[in-house]
């Protein structure tokens, strides 16, 4: 159809570039959905016995975790191979196609549910939802940096603060359609996932119809490139074949890898988590993972906002100095059953999370320029899909582990928390060990940002 084409989406004369976020963020929203995954992590241990899981039918809480595992892992992949077709293509078909597969895969999961098929709900909401996630990740966020040259960091953090505020609404959603279709025999999840594919449908086709790029030599009135040069941001432009061939990508793939991984269990499995530490019920668990998504979401725009002015590493030295002091400090808020300590904290350490996926692509468009910074990003958030693996599986197991060797809820969650601050503190050192792009690495016809 020609209305999807990139050429159909050049904006005409006149177009105000700030209708781009709320397109951005109409997609975002709706994929960010995977975030609060987590309130139907106990429905789905439930799906045979209704009320209580019956050992050796119903699925597990480790299997389940694989769920949300693999759709994040789908994310960093299907960006990463599909990165170079989304910049020729253009955001609006993207989108589309984004959108059919995300709201398919919620619709192959309801059907998975209600047959009771755990490699139909892997295949559903995993694969083919995760490489919905994937497209729709990356294409509102390269076409915003280059409606906001002036600004990067800003224009991703619109972009980006929608995906983390997914579970804002995901979450109560969730809970609430799953009560809507609960009944004797059903425990209302297979329902919650067909309405859901319907309304993130409508959004998304609204955020694929408002999108609009640049033309060609677009600039903000009044910008000028040279002026935006402050250290460690180059005018040069370096292609994705040769730029995930440097130094600079590996380490930052590093630093987004450590930074995801710490914070990453903690989003999967934030319901259950509280309701563990602290007895809570399932409501006020789901409540606790919509206000992290508050906090992932908030976190994106400030973060980000504020590398426009003090740089993108000094902005990851406090993600991971900050981020590892507070990560050992969740034990001492949960053994003493602080719970305003403890919302504190995590709401910190998520901002944190939220914040450092916003500015990766500000920090990608500073080290390797904006001719496909789309691509870049795609091929650098395969560190998201390692991450997606490691961090859950590190929660899921070993808290699961010690819950089950007899170690008190409160303190299962120990090892997890002093493990994640060691790994940013690895984190930390990749970020200091990041220099600007070798000049033989730069496309020798461009000069310009």
């Amino acid at each position: 159809m020609k209305f999807l084409e990139r050429q159909s989406t050049v904006a005409p004369s006149g177009f105000s570039r700030w209708l781009v976020p709320p397109a951005a963020i109409a997609v975002h929203m709706c994929i960010g959905e995977v975030y609060g995954f987590s309130v139907f992590n106990v429905p789905l241990t439930r799906v045979i016995g209704i009320t209580q899981a019956v050992k050796g039918q119903d699925w597990t809480i480790p299997e389940i975790g694989w769920v949300y595992s693999i759709a994040l892992f789908m994310l960093g992949m299907s960006a990463a191979v599909f990165g170079k077709w989304v910049e020729r293509n253009g955001p609006r078909l993207t989108m589309v196609v984004s959108m059919a597969c995300f709201c398919g895969g919620l619709l192959v999961s309801a059907l998975a549910v209600s047959v009771h098929s755990l490699p139909l709900l892997y295949l559903g909401y995993g694969v083919l939802g995760g490489v919905g996630l994937g497209l729709g990740y990356i294409a509102p966020v390269s076409t915003l940096m280059k409606w906001f040259p002036d600004r990067p960091g800003m224009a991703t953090g619109m972009a980006i603060m929608g995906f983390g505020g997914g579970a804002m609404i995901g979450s109560p959603l969730g809970v609430q359609l799953m009560e809507r279709f609960r009944s004797t025999t059903s425990v209302g999840v297979a329902g919650a996932f067909v309405a859901m594919a319907v309304l993130y449908a409508l959004s998304m086709s609204f955020g694929a119809w408002l999108v609009r790029v640049p033309p060609p030599g677009w600039k903000p009135d009044g910008w000028e490139p040279a002026a935006q040069i402050k250290p460690r941001i180059t005018r040069a432009q370096v292609t994705v074949d040769v730029a995930w061939k440097t130094p600079q990508f590996w380490l930052l793939w590093a630093v987004l890898c450590l930074n995801v991984t710490a914070g990453i269990g903690i989003l999967g499995q934030a319901s259950l988590m509280c309701q563990d530490l602290f007895g809570v019920s399932a409501l006020i668990g789901s409540g606790f993972a919509g206000l992290l998504s508050l906090f992932n979401m908030g976190g994106r725009f400030l973060w980000s906002s504020v590398s426009d002015y003090i740089g993108r590493r000094a902005v990851y030295s406090v993600f991971f100095f900050v981020g590892a002091a507070l990560y050992t400090a969740i034990p001492v808020a949960a053994h003493s059953g602080h719970q305003p300590l403890f919302v504190a904290i995590t709401a910190a350490i998520i901002s944190m999370y939220g914040g450092g996926f916003a500015t990766v692509p500000a920090y990608l468009r500073d080290l390797f320029g904006t001719h496909q910074v789309g691509a870049i990003h795609g091929r650098l958030i395969t560190a998201w899909s390692l991450a997606a693996v490691i961090g859950p599986s590190l929660i899921n197991y070993i808290s699961t582990a010690r819950k089950e060797a007899g170690i008190p809820k409160p303190e299962a969650y120990d090892t997890t928390m002093y493990l994640m601050a060691g790994l940013l503190i690895l984190g930390s050192v990749a970020n200091l060990l990041i220099r600007p792009v070798d000049s033989r690495h730069h496309l020798q016809s461009s000069n310009t940002i």
